[in-house]
């Protein structure tokens, strides 16, 4: 009988899936557990940019959880990153090259977090040499668990994902987002301002994470934002790839994880995306 070829990322005892998903669960519960019960929160690079004591306490749990089962893997997480955009790049850079690398968002959406505003989210990622192969959402309040693994597609709750149909601009809805970086706040103003004039509506969440959810889940046609970090965007972009869509930098390129300037959508409508945001100079590079 002919053996089955080992996929390379699959190691140890327990599936790496498995286990975002496990970490998701339990430190998504966790978080709706302490909504309105904050013990203290603090300024990060701004007055619009916040960490609590669940923010750092959530990822606290996801690691000690994932180096249990993988002790050799390596973490990115938001929280062990000095605040500001030049810290977030150079901490990329650095692990990059690990050959196993989880790229964890404890609490995406802090700042609608501490108001209670009912939506924020768990990423995690798992990249393979420098490539996201899993990438798990969880929004505890909805109890949506968005689940994508490189070449086997992405689902919630089992449902596959799709993006939406699309075929013009005019037709969708587009999230945007109002960076809590203040030099890269111009730039998403500026975006914004021309997306508000071809697209049938925008919409700003307060998390990154969950915007690529949706655009994955056909509930967004796209998504445009300047100045994010890899802990926001690299589990939701590998969702809106396996859902067939298209994920890029504001120039055109395909996406990366160090990419911090993105353009998403359900594909159809992405070229139209790149233009509005071109032509108003609001690509951030």
């Amino acid at each position: 009988m002919e053996s089955k070829p080992v996929t390379p990322y699959v190691v140890g005892s327990k599936n790496p899936l498995a286990v975002a998903i496990n970490c998701a669960a339990k430190a998504g519960e966790w978080i709706k557990s302490r909504l309105g019960d904050i013990k203290a929160v603090n300024e990060k690079f701004s007055p619009q940019d916040l960490v609590t004591d669940v923010d750092k306490g959530a990822e606290a749990m996801i690691r000690k959880l994932i180096l249990t089962h993988f002790p050799s893997h390596d973490i990115l997480g938001e929280e062990g990153v000095a605040p500001g955009a030049a810290a977030s790049a150079a901490a990329w850079q650095e692990a990059s090259s690990s050959e196993f690398l989880w790229i964890i968002d404890p609490l995406d959406g802090t700042t609608n977090f501490v108001h209670g505003f009912p939506f924020f989210c768990v990423s995690i990622a798992l990249a393979f040499k420098g490539e996201v192969i899993i990438g798990v959402i969880y929004d505890p309040i909805r109890d949506e668990m968005f689940v994508a693994e490189k070449g086997k597609g992405s689902y919630m709750h089992g449902h596959t994902n799709r993006v939406s149909a699309d075929a013009r601009l005019e037709e969708s809805i587009i999230a945007v987002g109002f960076n809590p970086d203040r030099q890269a706040a111009p730039i998403n103003l500026k975006g914004i301002t021309a997306l508000s004039g071809k697209a049938r509506s925008l919409r700003a969440g307060g998390s990154a994470a969950l915007h690529l959810a949706y655009v994955a889940a056909g509930r967004l046609g796209g998504y445009y934002e300047v100045n994010l970090n890899a802990w926001d965007t690299a589990a939701g972009a590998l969702m809106v790839a396996e859902s067939g869509g298209k994920v890029t930098d504001t120039a055109g390129n395909p996406y990366h994880v160090g990419a911090r300037n993105l353009i998403v959508s359900n594909g159809t409508i992405h070229q139209e995306l790149l233009e509005v945001i071109e032509a108003a100079g609001a690509t951030g590079n």
